[in-house]
């Protein structure tokens, strides 16, 4: 396996700064999660019925059967409510069995969701880590400014996904509308269809493999050389998930930064209008 750091990896840059605040330790615990974290049994099962519930009602429920120890809670008739599945802080087994409407499950860190149905906009906007599945199609601004996890679109999806990405991975089985991964800062975004234009506009860092056709790029973005450990690693993950690249993913085109941005401020007048 290739190192962190060696010629080839997915990455080659170094990272420094400050270290990163220790919320647990392994060796003084066998319990490696967070100290807010409830204990939920996945194989104790219950479901919701959101028809007649507000938003609201449904989040608490789940909270509620949570601190029962339900691990696995199916909400159906969701009826394409508006922030549903938001804010859960836990590992838990989620599905709903129907659309969401604008900012479904966001703020999520840990939770594995699975959708049904379609999603609105903003969907697992500032998600942490865990998975959310949606079997059908998905708004604009999907996965905005996630940081970590998988999140998992089997249609189309709109326009802006992954705008200010700082981590994790986006998956999208059709196509991305325009400007998708705006100002992306980390993480990899995975697009078997076509991807709109103005792809990867501003983006800081990360990387896009899209498998079809491409409208156009966006400012500072830049095509790349695809790694044999990359397309390995592209198929391990499609593979989570039941989805194949049509062409091949050693056929797919990898965009990445060309870093003319990062250091904007100290250009000239006219070196500006050359990178815009």
């Amino acid at each position: 396996m290739a190192e962190l750091n060696s010629p080839g990896s997915m990455h080659q840059e170094k990272l420094a700064g400050r270290t990163q605040q220790i919320f647990f330790s392994a060796v003084e615990s066998d319990r490696l999660a967070p100290p807010h974290a409830i204990d939920v049994d996945f194989d104790k099962c219950c479901e919701i019925d959101a028809e007649n519930l507000r938003a609201r009602e449904v989040n608490s429920k789940i909270a509620e059967l949570m601190r029962e120890g339900y691990g696995t809670i199916t909400v159906l008739n969701p009826g394409a409510k508006h922030s549903l599945g938001v804010g859960i802080l836990n590992r838990l087994n989620l599905n709903f069995e129907g659309s969401l409407g604008y900012f479904g499950c966001g703020l999520s860190d840990g939770p594995n969701i699975r959708v049904a149905g379609r999603v609105g906009w903003s969907c697992a906007e500032n998600m942490m880590s865990g998975t959310i599945v949606i079997e059908k199609n998905a708004g604009s601004t999907f996965g905005a400014a996630i940081r970590g996890g998988d999140l998992v679109c089997k249609g189309d999806v709109g326009s802006r996904t992954g705008i200010d990405m700082k981590g994790g991975t986006i998956i999208v089985g059709g196509r991305t509308g325009a400007f998708s991964g705006f100002m992306m800062q980390r993480g990899r975004m995975i697009v078997l269809g076509d991807a709109g234009p103005n792809l990867g506009d501003s983006m800081y860092d990360g990387l896009i493999y899209v498998g079809g056709e491409i409208a156009g790029l966006g400012v500072d973005a830049i095509d790349a050389e695809m790694t044999d450990l990359e397309c390995s690693w592209i198929e391990r993950k499609l593979a989570m998930y039941g989805l194949e690249a049509p062409n091949g993913v050693a056929n797919m085109r990898k965009i990445e930064s060309g870093k003319q941005l990062w250091n904007y401020d100290s250009l000239e007048p006219t070196e500006k209008k050359l990178v815009l």
